[in-house]
């Protein structure tokens, strides 16, 4: 697949680049996305949620009343979960959420996203291009020209571009990363992907 290499302006620059057919034109695997995507967001819980059970309240361990004669259950301990400051039953517990995909499943789940993005044409390659600073201008002009004012896409540099990135943050819709941080889930939150000429093969070598 051949598709046009675009400059800043959002012009052709009479260049292509050859994308190969075993990463985008593959038939997505839609469970393999979503094990990805699944397994990507469980990574993300910090699982560190906890409530104190009754054996860590801090209270008196003496019989509170006696066993019989007093007309109510019997009771033996002050921090009981049933009374008011006692221990919480089957409360949260300090835990992991994280889970394990194989490599194999996750390459072919990046590469079923990819195939998605290329099929759909929400996929741009423009030439590689290196900010001498920050403004955020710089980067407005580039969006227009891309047309992507009211989409969210997600920018991938074949290495960490500084003043690139500084240049996007005041865009919740956009997201800048390098090809090495590429993961399912980005792929599928985006609604187009913009891709700088370099991070083009470095992206299939990974792949491949």
């Amino acid at each position: 697949m051949k598709v046009t290499v675009l400059n800043i302006k959002g012009k052709e620059t009479g260049r292509t680049v050859e994308l190969s057919k075993s990463i985008y034109e593959i038939v997505p695997n839609k469970h393999a996305i979503y094990l990805d995507v699944k397994r990507y967001l469980a990574n993300n819980r910090q699982g560190t949620n906890k409530t104190k059970e009754r054996s860590e309240i801090k209270g008196s361990t003496r019989k509170i009343k006696k066993q019989k004669g007093t007309g109510t259950a019997r009771a033996g301990s002050i921090k009981n979960p049933i009374f008011r400051g006692g221990g919480n039953i089957f409360g949260p517990r300090v835990r992991s959420y994280s889970q394990k995909l194989n490599k194999n499943q996750k390459r072919l789940a990046r590469k079923s996203a990819l195939s998605i993005k290329a099929k759909n044409k929400e996929l741009t390659v423009i030439e590689d291009l290196e900010m001498k600073e920050p403004k955020t201008k710089s980067f407005v002009q580039i969006i227009n020209a891309l047309g992507l004012t009211e989409k969210k896409s997600l920018f991938v540099t074949p290495e960490l571009n500084k003043n690139f990135v500084l240049s996007s943050r005041n865009f919740e819709k956009t997201k800048v990363i390098t090809n090495n941080e590429i993961s399912t889930y980005n792929l599928m939150n985006s609604e187009h992907l913009v891709m700088f000429e370099s991070s083009v093969s470095k992206i299939e070598s990974t792949l491949k």
